[in-house]
């Protein structure tokens, strides 16, 4: 007999999935996330306005990327073998509960407990970047003032360079970017985990992968360009980006710190190589768990 595809059992699932993470103290970088912030946001005033704005973007959007690529892989392989030894899995699987849903609900739990904690370090994070803001602007004008040049023109230049390196739509963006990448990581770890052996054997082949995938560019621009035939250079470079993700898509951080603006083609382009990522990591991992011997 067959079984109706439900998003109310998936979206069960996936609350249970968020639950259990919780539990597990996954959230608990987020302490450590703020006081991070909080400390590159006034541990060093003495630097010049281009220089404070810089180091608290570069600090928080770092530990940003720590936090959801952590995430992405411990939580996500954490998951299967802790059902596994609970026996949480045969409970469910032996309801009407198709595989393709449990899968799809633990995905979705791991993504939905990721962006929740982006969300968190991302208002605390434009909290102290906003504050950080108005105090450079409001000493570099005293400055100006002291020098005698605070001239309108002076001003209203400060005032401009301020706002591009300071709170704008951009860091939200670039958020958003690094949520994307998070996500084809935990689709990505959730299909090795599939055919995997145990937790830390998914672990270790996520990280590789990952790495690869952020220097996928490099290794086809320094290994493969005029070594061997265009046939054999093209057939690689497929195998590549099908066996690891091209994680360099969502690599618009740096950009975004120094003020540049992501465009609208930019974010359609990591959209739609994170959803075509996602669709067909969950795919494979459907096609693998079906298989696989409980």
């Amino acid at each position: 007999m067959s079984i109706s595809f439900s998003p109310a059992r998936i979206w069960t699932l996936a609350s249970a999935t968020v639950t259990q993470l919780v539990r597990m103290k996954i959230l608990a970088f987020l302490l450590v996330f703020c006081v991070i912030v909080v400390a590159a946001g006034f541990a060093f005033p003495v630097m010049n306005p281009e220089q404070q704005l810089k180091l608290l973007k570069d600090v928080s959007f770092g530990a940003l990327q720590v936090f959801s690529v952590v995430i992405a892989i411990v939580s996500t392989a954490l998951l299967l073998p802790r059902d596994l030894e609970d026996r949480t899995l045969y409970t469910i699987l032996s309801k009407p509960v198709p595989r393709f849903e449990y899968l799809l609900g633990k995905l979705i739990g791991v993504l939905v407990l990721i962006g929740t904690g982006l969300i968190l370090m991302d208002i605390a994070f434009s909290a102290v970047l906003w504050i950080r803001q108005n105090l450079v602007l409001d000493q570099s004008i005293t400055a100006l003032k002291q020098q005698g040049v605070a001239t309108p023109e002076a001003i209203a230049q400060l005032n401009d360079f301020v706002g591009r390196q300071g709170l704008t739509w951009n860091v939200h963006l670039g958020v958003l970017a690094i949520f994307l990448k998070a996500a084809v990581i935990t689709a990505l770890a959730l299909m090795i985990s599939c055919f995997a052996s145990s937790t830390l054997f998914t672990v270790v082949i996520t990280f590789c992968v990952t790495i690869i995938g952020h220097g996928q560019g490099l290794i086809r621009e320094q290994f493969l360009r005029g070594t061997f035939s265009t046939f054999v250079e093209k057939t690689f470079s497929a195998l590549l980006a099908i066996i690891t993700p091209d994680l360099s898509v969502f690599d618009v951080v740096d950009n975004v710190i120094n003020g540049e603006l992501v465009t609208s083609a930019s974010l359609g382009i990591m959209i739609g190589t994170a959803a075509m990522y996602v669709v067909g990591y969950a795919v494979v991992s459907h096609l693998l768990f079906v298989e696989k011997e409980l």
